[in-house]
């Protein structure tokens, strides 16, 4: 019995070293709102809880910069949304691996941590809360745009799983900018120039005008129904919106991919393809 308490006890306090280690190696967190967010205010001092490299209890929304090297910009940024069903971010292959790798290929990346509509006890919801710190983040990319080599019209997300729904409906329903607002970052559109759907949540509800930003869409052929056969039709309505979409199905991908540096598998290229993509659509331009 001794034996065993003392292997899980090295088990644990290697989870939360790792969680320590990636949380100390990460560049700093920018908040959506310096004095807390609308509804959160009381809690915004709350230390957020890391297992392994997934993250819960959000409730001061923020984002994590990574910028390429001087020099190296190519003026496109992208904002990325983590999965995890609502219920933790998934940092590790849906985060800041990913923000590193935009980085040094010359996209400036923002890792977004908001708030969790499904953590257990969370009184958050998507549409409400989820929603306004994508929208915030978005604006805030775009508000200090100059300060980060960005062009202000090549400014897109990629969302995962739970992730991508927020990414689709932040293109489905974008808010203008407020002029007359005092604060700077209200005054700029939330919209984002181009979208990345990676094997999205809530395919169902998602709808397509003519006139949406453009679409990137990655998924596996063996994730759920709902996702493979959903994001299918959903690329119709792109094409009857005449919205230019291009889409990918990895024959032997399932869901949550992700990206991994070492990865090997043709899903796994996704960044590469989505680049691709980006440069023939006009919205980045190879260094």
């Amino acid at each position: 019995m001794t034996r065993f308490r003392s292997f899980f006890l090295i088990l644990s306090l290697s989870a939360a070293w790792s969680a320590h280690s990636l949380a100390a190696d990460l560049p700093q967190q920018i908040p959506l709102w310096a004095e807390g967010a609308p509804g959160s205010v009381d809690r915004m001092h709350e230390p957020e809880k890391w297992q392994g490299t997934n993250l819960t209890n959000v409730h001061h929304p923020s984002i994590t910069p990574y910028l390429p090297a001087d020099g190296k910009s190519t003026g496109t940024a992208v904002l990325i949304a983590p999965g995890g069903g609502h219920r933790m971010l998934c940092l590790g292959h849906e985060g800041d691996s990913l923000a590193q790798w935009f980085a040094d290929h010359g996209i400036a990346a923002f890792v977004l941590r908001y708030r969790l509509c499904r953590e257990p006890g969370s009184p958050y919801t998507l549409e409400g809360d989820a929603m306004d710190d994508t929208r915030r983040a978005i604006r805030m990319v775009r508000a200090n745009a100059e300060t980060w080599k960005i062009n202000p019209s090549r400014i897109g997300i990629v969302g995962f799983s739970a992730g991508g729904e927020l990414a689709a409906y932040s293109a489905m329903h974008p808010v203008d900018g407020d002029p007359q607002s005092d604060d700077p970052i209200e005054r700029v559109s939330s919209r984002p120039d181009f979208q990345g759907l990676i094997y999205p949540g809530k395919s169902g509800t998602f709808t397509v005008q003519p006139g949406m930003p453009p679409a990137f869409i990655a998924f596996g052929f063996h994730d759920r129904d709902d996702i493979s056969i959903g994001m299918a039709k959903v690329y119709l309505q792109y094409k009857e919106a005449n919205v230019p979409c291009e889409m990918h199905i990895y024959s032997n991908a399932s869901h949550g991919f992700g990206f991994r540096p070492d990865s090997t598998t043709a899903a796994g290229e996704w960044p590469q393809r989505m680049c691709d993509w980006l440069v023939d659509t006009k919205l980045l331009q190879k260094k």
